[in-house]
Parts: C-alpha cells; structure tokens; sequence
C-alpha cells in the first residue's frame, strides 16, 4: 500500500512539474542558478531550463527556430530586432545594467591599466566577439575612446561569449576585458580588486542595458509570465546589484 501511495506521488508531481526554457546571455550565467533558487521557492513546480551564450549567437538559433520561451541578452538591440521582427511578444525590457572589468591571473598594477596594456609582457588580451557579444562591443568602444585600440589589436584573443572570454583570461592569455558579474562567481574570489582586476570606467562605453522578451513559444504561458515578471521583480534586482550590476 505504502508503495502503491508513494507512485501515486511521484506520478501526481510529474504531472504537475512543468518546464520552461530560456535563451541566457552568457554574463548573467554567474547569478542564474540564484536566481531560480529564488523564483522557485514561490514557483516549485516550475522547471527552469537554460541555453547560455553570446547574445547574437542565441539570436540567431531563435530566428531559426529554436524553442526558447524567453530570452535575457546582454543588450537591447538584440531583442528589439526579435520584437520588430514579432518573434518576440512582448516590448523589450531592461533587468540589469551590466559593467566591465579587466582582469589578470597574475598581481598586476592597475593604477594605469591603459598603459600595463601597452606593455611588452602582456602578449595576449582577451575579449569577448564584438559582433555577437555586447560586452566585446563595449570594450572595443572603451578602448577607442582612450585611443587605445589600434596600439593592441593584434594582442587580442577572441572569445564567442563573456564567459568562454573569462575562461580564456584566466587560462591562456595574460589579461582580459570581462564582465564584472563574473567576478562574483564562488570559482572567482581568489581574484582580488586591485591586485587582480579594476572595474573600467562605464562612462567609456555606452550602458549595457540588458533586455528581456518573451518570446511567441511562450505567449499565455502562465509560467513564462511568472519568470518574466521575477527578473523585473525587487527580489531579482537584490541578485543582480549582488553579482555587480547596475540595477534602476
């Protein structure tokens, strides 16, 4: 009997679990397990699944189809064009404002990190792909501003997301130009402000205004909406300044 009751159970809960997926911008891969911990202590029988990556590149499987209910990308433009293009339902919104950071494995002085960049002992920087990912956008458009750019293009390594990017500074290249959400990650504390890393200046880089959108495989899905209005929600944002966004 006692076993017949606890198949019953498993049987009633299966029925009532229900999944939804979401297209994530690889930055926000560092608060997202938070996040649904989060969403899911109001909403437990709601399955969160997420696909990571560069934002043009999760734009791109969406346009070709692939079955995302919602998606956070680490810009605007991304998911206005999904909404002009009605792949997207809903107006872009933004959740989070995200910020740069440089960093390097090694003790470095980051009192004048744009001349350390110039050294001979820094042979590879990495950042993220400027044409798929906003946070390799952001940190061409920094380093031209302080003319900088064409001096170390040719030390740059390229990384198709911010977090393969995180991987490659940590791992290959000397020092890279990362999302500082990243550094808030429990793998990254051994990495110390100023003797590590130093956040860059935002005021060298248009604001990374991250948007949410449902898309139309989530449209009068009552699930998606709950874990739409969450990352807007003040509970959301409490995550999100914690992992070094800016939250408004």
């Amino acid at each position: 009997m006692f076993k017949k009751i606890i198949f019953l159970l498993l049987i009633t809960i299966s029925i009532d679990a229900k999944s939804i997926k979401i297209a994530v911008a690889a930055n926000v891969s560092y608060a997202i397990d938070e996040l649904i911990y989060e969403f899911n202590k109001e909403n437990p029988n709601t399955k969160v699944l997420t696909t990571l990556g560069g934002s043009g590149k999760l734009t791109a499987q969406i346009k070709n189809g692939a079955p995302y209910d919602i998606f956070m990308s680490a810009n605007m433009l991304y998911p206005s064009a999904l909404y002009r293009d009605k792949i997207a339902i809903s107006i872009p919104k933004v959740y989070a404002q995200g910020s740069l950071a440089i960093l390097s494995n090694q003790k470095q002085d980051f009192s004048n990190w744009q001349e350390l960049l110039q050294k001979k002992k820094i042979r590879r920087i990495a950042i993220a792909n400027p044409k798929t990912a906003p946070y390799g956008k952001a940190t061409v458009e920094a380093l031209k501003n302080i003319k900088l750019y064409d001096k170390i293009k040719s030390k740059f390594v390229y990384g198709e997301s911010i977090s393969q990017t995180v991987s490659y500074t940590v791992t290959s290249a000397n020092i890279g130009f990362i999302a500082k959400s990243s550094l808030y990650s429990p793998t990254m504390t051994q990495f110390k402000q100023n003797t590590n890393w130093c956040e860059i200046n935002p005021q060298l880089y248009a604001p990374i205004s991250q948007g949410i959108v449902i898309l139309k495989r989530g449209k009068n899905n009552k699930d998606v909406k709950a874990f739409y209005d969450f990352i807007q929600s003040k509970k959301a944002k409490i995550i999100f300044k914690r992992f070094g966004y800016i939250v408004l």
